[in-house]
């Protein structure tokens, strides 16, 4: 196919449509939001191939789940759609790179459950009280260091970034100076088609969609030294913890017994790094997209402000609906089924696509209108129901609630200014930068300082 998906307005056909192909993603957002309109419309799921590329050969296609239906079923029914071999990668991953992600998101019962059940008592009540007590005041100081960079900034790097990678990397054990690396390396982790991170990407100027042997080297090898940054970050970590137990995550996962069972080294390493990535991808993204979803919308941002506490609860689930920071997950057909009028076989692969679950004209009144006051909001923005439900989305939700309080009370008018740099990517909607501006305040106020650290 060789439509050029960078080009003009829409009026998307169903042949304009591949979902394997990374031009579509490239397109504005309000375009890819028509193009899952069209394959709802349609009387039956729709298969997309992926391209060929160097040492991986022909990756199987999938199916693209994109009705609310659909993504919750399968996502309740993990018997027959199967997170292994791998539920956050198109095509299965080199072993080079699979060593050093494959984590419990990639697994199923019983030892998803195992280790599940080790990490849900790492995110006991007290644990997640003691970051809560700690959020408010760092979003003061991200806010306090916004004010002193001034209006213009990259709203991500100084705001939305800062406040998911300190909470999750303080609750890690991960030391203040280790900050900066750990997003870098998360960056990678996720922009992992996009050739700011990577190095290289797939060549679609000639309509083939290949890769060079060179670069696909070049990508394997970045993604994989990544990964193996994070490990030994967390097998640095972990040691320390064993040796010297404290109270932090590091020390409950890696000194957790659960019916005579632990996690492994590499059950950890990969943990270690889901939560890493996890733990302040979904959140960031969604910070920066309610910022320019305010700007875009001043009645909501108005609304809102008429009562915070009593909309930012709607407000933050809207953002996560609207945004949708996680694109997909993949489940794997463990036997032939039917689903909601199809035959699925086994070894099929489908994708679950969660912007367009979140927008299914079944289930959303008017899915296209960013609305705060929206009631019900069954949104899967977290994931869908069953056992891979995000472990945590309450943390997210504090995370955001705090930062927006944050933000619209020291500086009201604050906006986003210009089109944010999105990267290209099938997995994750995210922004790499986006600039704001606000009148700043005429002080910092008494007893911090812009310069405070975390």
């Amino acid at each position: 196919m060789t439509t050029d998906y960078s080009a003009g307005p829409s009026g998307l056909a169903l042949e304009d449509i591949d979902l394997g192909d990374l031009r579509f993603w490239q397109r504005p957002l309000d375009e890819r939001a028509q193009g899952f309109a069209v394959l709802r419309a349609q009387p039956a799921p729709q298969f997309f191939t992926l391209p060929k590329m160097p040492f991986l050969g022909q990756p199987p296609g999938s199916w693209a789940l994109v009705r609310h239906a659909d993504v919750a079923e399968a996502s309740r029914n993990p018997e027959v759609f199967s997170s292994e071999p791998t539920a956050t990668q198109p095509t299965d991953a080199p072993r080079i790179v699979d060593r050093f992600f494959r984590s419990m998101i990639d697994m199923d019962d019983p030892r998803h459950a195992k280790i599940r059940r080790i990490v849900s008592r790492a995110f006991s009540p007290r644990m997640l009280s003691k970051a809560e007590d700690d959020i408010a005041g760092r979003a003061k100081r991200i806010v306090d260091g916004l004010i002193a960079a001034g209006p213009g900034v990259d709203f991500v790097a100084n705001a939305a970034v800062r406040l998911p990678v300190e909470v999750i990397c303080d609750m890690l054990g991960i030391p203040p100076e280790q900050h900066a690396t750990v997003v870098a390396l998360t960056n990678i982790s996720t922009g992992y088609t996009d050739p700011e991170y990577v190095g290289a990407t797939l060549d679609y100027s000639s309509g083939t969609g290949k890769m060079s042997h060179l670069g696909m080297m070049r990508s394997m090898g970045t993604i994989a030294w990544a990964g193996w940054r994070l490990h030994r970050l967390a097998a640095k970590l972990g040691k320390e913890r064993i040796a010297n137990p404290t109270d932090d995550l590091t020390s409950a996962l890696v000194n957790a017994n659960l019916d005579g069972e632990q996690l492994t080294p590499q059950e950890f390493g990969a943990f270690f790094l889901l939560l890493v990535v996890a733990g302040n991808e979904t959140t960031r993204n969604a910070i920066a997209h309610g910022l320019k979803l305010f700007t875009d919308h001043p009645d909501q941002r108005a609304l809102l402000m008429e009562d915070f506490d009593g909309r930012i609860g709607g407000a933050v689930e809207e953002i996560v609906r609207y945004a949708s920071p996680v694109i997909f997950m993949r489940r794997n057909v463990t036997r032939d089924h039917e689903m909601n009028g199809h035959l699925y076989r086994k070894g099929d692969k489908v994708m679950l696509y969660y912007p367009s679950a979140n927008r299914d004209e079944a289930v959303f009144t008017d899915p296209e209108k960013f609305d705060i006051t929206r009631s019900p909001n069954p949104h899967i923005g977290f994931g869908g129901p069953g056992p891979h439900f995000c472990l945590g989305a309450n943390l997210a939700r504090r995370e955001i609630t705090v930062m927006f309080r944050e933000l619209f009370t020291r500086l009201p008018d604050i906006r986003s200014e210009g089109e944010p740099d999105r990267l290209l990517s099938g997995f994750i909607n995210g922004y790499k930068r986006l600039n704001c501006t606000f009148t700043p305040p005429s002080t910092i106020p008494a007893g911090r300082s812009a310069s405070e650290g975390s």
